[in-house]
């Protein structure tokens, strides 16, 4: 019993002479979140940590075009197919120049009406669809500067 008086003592010495008692503390924050999904429909990115990013099209310098943006999704429906469509025209702005885009989700063209990109048959089980987006070159060809825009897409569970 007294060696371990001696060792409280010991430690408890440098607050009682006065020594600073340095204290380094480091905090870290972050969110944390999860989607479960619906076991019965769902369209999910495969790799969620894209979504709310900006998306950069490169542009190749040798060819003078732009590249794509691919990304998966995975998709399931077990009552049925599974519908896409654009909520808006796609298109990247740059003062007066536009660039319009071409949005592809399963290798199915994707337009302002909806379109079968899923057959209840793929659905049902679910599988792992790719999402296209490509540039359309211009007829005058593509202008220097900086350009935005956004894709809206919008996913339809129909019954059978």
């Amino acid at each position: 019993m007294f060696k371990q008086l001696t060792a409280l003592a010991v430690l408890m010495t440098p607050v009682f002479l006065g020594e600073p008692a340095q204290a380094f503390q480091e905090r870290h924050s972050f969110d944390v979140s999860v989607t479960i999904p619906i076991e019965e429909a769902y369209v999910l990115p495969s790799e969620p940590d894209w979504m709310g990013h900006d998306q950069v099209l490169a542009w190749d310098l040798a060819t003078a075009r732009l590249g794509r943006l691919r990304k998966n999704f995975d998709v399931k429906n077990i009552n049925g197919g599974v519908t896409a469509r654009l909520g808006d025209t796609p298109y990247l702005l740059s003062g007066r120049n536009r660039i319009e885009l071409q949005v592809l989700f399963n290798r199915v063209p994707l337009t302002l009406d909806a379109t079968q990109v899923l057959s209840a048959e793929e659905a049902r089980p679910g599988r792992r669809a790719e999402l296209e987006i490509a540039a359309i070159e211009p007829p005058d060809g593509y202008r220097g500067g900086e350009y935005y825009g956004t894709v809206h897409l919008m996913f339809d569970f129909p019954a059978p």
